[in-house]
């Protein structure tokens, strides 16, 4: 640790130290701040945005496309692997140029707005994906998937640095959780709509289910997955309107373009530059990029690691989806408990330990193994047309549970680094906390693509994830729950 840095021990009750609020009339970045109605169109943008990740990326399209797109489980889950790998890599390499832009001001919804159509015609065109590659098949949907994942990214930093221009200092921290809300419960309802409309129909003798699916889908055809391409697009689409209507945008840049991807990636390398004299946060970051990769490839792979070893199809996925969407929520207040009761770190610790157990015991269940041992012929335990049998029950409380601290160690981490971090330096090393996120999102899909291909295993790939949380608590181990005072070049 350099002699340069004073730390202090910190309580869990310690305040974060931001700067000190301004009058409501005064947007958080000293501009005028957008009214109400600019604000929830704001939020409103990640209403828009989630229901891709939860229909395409976990529990319905990445299931189909393993199955019967590529027509083989293995195989499939190592190439959608790969193409996760593929996006991510495209990220981290795009990441500090983008984020400088939108870091050093000037209009942001043009960027959105380009975004978004590159994303809407992507996820329509996913609708062509027919079984065994058929239609745009295994390279059609690599080309969308990764224009999909990398504007989607991007649309994201560009939405997130609005909220210091659009929104008061005491009205941001309201703002932030509005639109993940939002975010969350848009996901959760256009589940329970496609289950609903596309996937009980003919399935379930249930009054409130219609007799045949909504626009007469074809299911035989797998048209109630495939129709996920299309209904993310379409509410894209129609949910976005309002930000580009109602909520105001800063005046362009003076400076260009150029100018402003090199002044902005200049500024990245300084503060890069910085941390070997914040070597405690540091080596929190390092800790978090091992872990927080783990953790959302636990996500993307849970739902294909589902639908090929138990054989799952779009109805199981989407009560899947549901019921984890649901579970979810508890995890936010789990960590929130752990947070303030043991302090960020311990409540990282356990929230990771929990995951990496949780993973443990998910590759131990098939539809012939509970715990690594034998259960032949397993039998129906109910007479609903999902999770059927002991094994699948057993493995679906098990992947709640993960569900549970997954969300709780994304609440902890940002408080984490909220507790370390100089007071007076929370933007910049937030900046680096984003960065982080992206810089090596990569390792896990191709980590899992690669162990899948060797090992000719969906057990073996989706368990090599244990090896990032794992080396992500270890390193968390060294981090120490103080925070840095700034450095005397920093004064």
């Amino acid at each position: 640790m350099s002699q340069d840095i004073t730390e202090l021990p910190i309580t869990p009750s310690t305040p974060a130290g931001v700067d000190e609020p301004g009058p409501d009339n005064v947007a958080a970045d000293g501009g005028t701040p957008a009214d109400r109605r600019g604000q929830i169109a704001w939020a409103l943008f990640e209403w828009a945005r989630n229901p891709y990740v939860l229909l395409i990326t976990i529990y319905v399209f990445a299931p189909y496309f393993s199955n019967q797109v590529v027509g083989d489980p293995v195989q499939g889950q190592a190439i959608w692997g790969y193409i996760n790998g593929f996006a991510g890599v495209t990220i981290a390499l795009l990441a500090p140029f983008l984020g400088a832009i939108a870091d050093l001001g000037g209009s942001r919804k043009p960027w959105i707005g380009a975004f978004t159509l590159l994303m809407v015609p992507a996820m329509v065109v996913l609708w062509f994906a027919l079984p065994d590659d058929g239609g745009i098949g295994i390279a059609g949907v690599t080309a969308a998937i990764i224009i999909i994942a990398v504007a989607y990214e991007f649309s994201a930093v560009f939405h997130n640095s609005m909220l210091p221009s659009i929104a008061p200092h005491s009205r941001i921290g309201f703002l932030s959780g509005l639109g993940l809300a939002l975010g969350n419960l848009g996901g959760l309802l256009i589940l329970i709509f496609m289950l609903v409309f596309f996937t009980l129909p003919g399935n379930v003798p249930w009054g409130f289910v219609p007799d045949t699916p909504l626009f007469g889908l074809d299911q035989s055809l797998f048209q109630d997955s495939r129709i996920s391409g299309p209904v993310s697009g379409l509410w894209l689409a129609v949910f976005a309107l309002p930000l580009f209507f109602f909520t105001p945008d800063a005046a362009r840049n003076a400076v260009g373009l150029v100018e402003a991807m090199r002044q902005g990636v200049a500024r990245v390398m300084q503060t890069l530059r910085k941390l070997r004299h914040y070597r405690n946060v540091a080596t929190y970051l390092g800790a978090r990029m091992l872990y927080n990769d783990g953790k959302t490839a636990v996500l993307i792979f849970g739902g294909v690691y589902a639908a090929g070893v138990f054989g799952w199809g779009a109805l199981d996925m989407l009560v899947y989806g549901i019921v984890l969407s649901v579970f979810a929520v508890l995890g936010g207040f789990l960590g929130g408990w752990l947070d303030d009761t043991f302090g960020s770190k311990a409540a990282i610790l356990t929230s990771i330990g929990g995951t990496t157990l949780g993973l443990v015991l998910a590759v131990s269940i098939t539809p012939d193994e509970i715990f690594f041992q034998p259960y032949p012929d397993a039998q129906p335990v109910w007479s609903l047309p999902f999770f059927q049998t002991l094994p699948e029950m057993l493995y679906l409380g098990v992947v709640l549970l993960i569900a549970i601290f997954i969300t709780a160690a994304y609440a902890n981490s940002r408080t984490m680094l909220a507790r370390i971090a100089p007071a007076t330096m929370m933007t910049e090393f937030f900046g680096l906390y984003a960065l982080s996120g992206t810089a090596t999102a990569f390792v896990a899909p191709i980590l899992v693509g690669w162990s899948t291909d060797v090992f000719d295993s969906q057990r073996a790939g989706f368990a090599s994830i244990l090896v990032l949380l794992i080396a992500g608590m270890v390193v968390m181990l060294y981090v120490r729950e103080v925070r840095a005072e700034r450095a005397p070049e920093d004064q």
